[in-house]
């Protein structure tokens, strides 16, 4: 199950008031190599037959099949400094982050 700080629940929150046509924010993450791994955060209209959904402080929360198990133990976080994050909760460290598109 994925968590989201509520930095990024409040910046996700805060975006989503400019697109109120896209409600579900997809999170996605693939493997790039054997050492990295690539994360995304879009915004889109509906959810997938094969998304895992969850509702998070009112977001709508969508994860592909595919990515869920990447995603477990997995927490979203927010700073302006740095944009948005994932840290991955039994090493409290970030994962490593490489594609995060602009949400605007």
């Amino acid at each position: 199950m994925i968590a989201l700080t509520p930095a990024a629940v409040a910046q996700l929150t805060a975006i989503q008031v400019h697109h109120p046509e896209d409600p579900v924010v997809r999170i996605s993450v693939r493997d790039l190599d054997d050492s990295r791994l690539s994360f995304s955060i879009t915004l889109e209209a509906t959810t997938q037959p094969d998304d895992d959904i969850q509702q998070i402080d009112g977001l709508t929360i969508a994860v592909d099949r595919l990515s869920m198990p990447r995603m477990e133990r997995v927490t979203v976080d927010y700073t302006e400094a740095t944009g948005f994050r994932f840290v991955h909760g039994e090493e409290g460290r970030s994962l490593p982050l490489l594609t995060i598109p602009t949400l605007n």
